[in-house]
């Protein structure tokens, strides 16, 4: 099969990527609304930028050329949490999507728990296992649809007990979420575990170049 990609419409793009890329995990963004409600959104567009300082950046759409509220209220605000949540959380992430009027409250209408930060504004989630708090870096446009990509600076990282070990996380006991196509998500599954590649030192040739 061969697609030229100038003859699909965004939607017939969109359901082709996004079935592409794939996993993509789930970044499930909690932001300050109107009257100081929390706004709870998933988005799978996700990944970090930067270790130096930490960033981590998602791309958020439009819908019929309009922001989404989650982009609106990271505007307006400049920070926002990116929360983490496991298989345990599933049915909470896919209803979160639903689409609401700006001033209702996601977490409140699930049930789910919100905490105060402690260098932000933005709530975060108790029961995620990470949450990661977030000030506004930079907004960057891509494309015709008015896409846009969110990068954040992480503040503060909440990581719950026992899931980060020697610095590193424990991927099996956080067992995270990914989204795949369409309204369909994914597990962990079975670890490979492969040996570690490790780089030797080249050595330096008589001119000063380093071997190959």
């Amino acid at each position: 099969m061969r697609i030229a990609a100038p003859e699909l419409t965004p939607e017939q793009t969109y359901k082709l990527m996004s079935g592409i890329v794939v996993p993509r995990p789930v970044a499930w963004i909690s932001s300050l609304g109107p009257g100081g409600k929390v706004n709870l959104a998933p988005f799978s567009c996700f990944t970090f930028v930067s270790n130096t300082p930490p960033m981590v950046g998602v791309n958020i759409g439009r819908k019929a050329g309009v922001r989404k509220d989650t982009a609106r209220n990271i505007m307006e605000h400049r920070h926002f949490v990116v929360n983490l949540g496991d298989e345990t959380l599933l049915d909470a992430i896919h209803a979160s999507a639903q689409e609401h009027p700006p001033d209702v409250s996601e977490a409140e209408l699930l049930g789910l728990e919100v905490v105060a930060s402690d260098a932000i504004g933005t709530p975060r989630l108790a029961a995620a296992p990470i949450g990661m708090e977030c000030r506004l870096h930079s907004v960057t446009p891509y494309g015709d649809t008015g896409a846009e990509f969110f990068v954040g600076q992480v503040l503060v990282f909440h990581i719950r007990d026992g899931l980060a070990q020697d610095g590193k996380i424990d991927t099996e006991k956080l067992r995270p979420v990914c989204r795949i196509g369409g309204p369909n998500y994914a597990t962990l599954g079975p670890i490979i575990t492969k040996q570690a590649i490790r780089q030797t030192p080249k050595s330096i040739m008589a001119d000063g170049r380093t071997a190959p």
